[in-house]
């Protein structure tokens, strides 16, 4: 059932809110214990996905095979500056170790440097490295301008990505409506928009959504469905 806010924005079910949900645990501190937490609760509440750093990846793949929900992993996490070769072979082990999905962040010094073409080289291998495994293109919104980030999505569309991303959630600003309505604008209906970075409550995800995102990077995911639940009832 969809009914307004006090807003004027929309609630989903809570089936469909989960289904948008990336579950994420990217902190560095992370240990076996929290990833199989994570992943009892991406199969208890039906989300989308975890989100996990690579060495968590192996984990998280054996805990949901044969479950809804899917393995995803980060590349050239979280600063992007890798060398393309380096990006390559790490998203290739990726999809190797059961990444459904990777999340790989953007040379954002080649496009800051008015290197474009290196760029969208550096996505382009990747995505050939993933094969069918989409490929989500982190921006970090937060340190481009708007005409760089119009550049970032053209290359990120152009090298094959299936998604542009608005954040690492390690920089000094996260996902903003602004932002993915800017980004959302730039793809077009057939290239996803994912949000993430700062995402905190239900109204953040609503939010998001109604911006265009049809993606959610978060890790108060669990807390998010209790909030929209706790509304469907009052």
């Amino acid at each position: 059932m969809i009914a307004p806010t006090d807003q004027g924005l929309l609630l989903p079910s809570p089936e469909a809110l989960a289904a948008c949900i990336d579950h994420t645990l990217l902190r560095a501190e992370a240990t076996a214990a929290d990833i199989e937490r994570l992943c009892a609760e991406a199969v208890r509440y039906a989300f989308k996905s975890v989100c996990v750093n690579p060495a968590h990846l192996p984990l998280a793949a054996r805990l949901l095979r044969g479950c809804a929900p899917v393995a995803i992993t980060v590349c050239g996490f979280p600063l992007g500056a890798s060398q393309t070769t380096i990006k390559t072979r790490e998203a290739c082990l990726a999809v190797e170790q059961g990444a459904a999905e990777v999340d790989m962040v953007l040379n954002i010094g080649a496009l800051k440097g008015g290197e474009p073409d290196l760029a969208r080289q550096d996505i382009f291998e990747v995505v050939r490295a993933c094969g069918p495994a989409p490929v989500k293109v982190i921006l970090e919104t937060c340190l481009l301008t708007d005409a760089e980030k119009r550049i970032a999505c053209a290359l990120a569309v152009d090298a094959g990505a299936a998604f542009v991303k608005t954040s690492t959630g390690f920089g000094f600003g996260g996902a903003t409506g602004a932002d993915v309505r800017l980004l959302r604008d730039c793809v077009g209906p057939d290239v996803g928009v994912k949000a993430s970075g700062g995402l905190r409550s239900l109204d953040d995800a609503l939010r998001m959504l109604a911006a265009g995102a049809d993606r959610l990077g978060a890790s108060a995911s669990v807390m998010m469905l209790a909030e929209l639940l706790a509304r469907g009832r009052a």
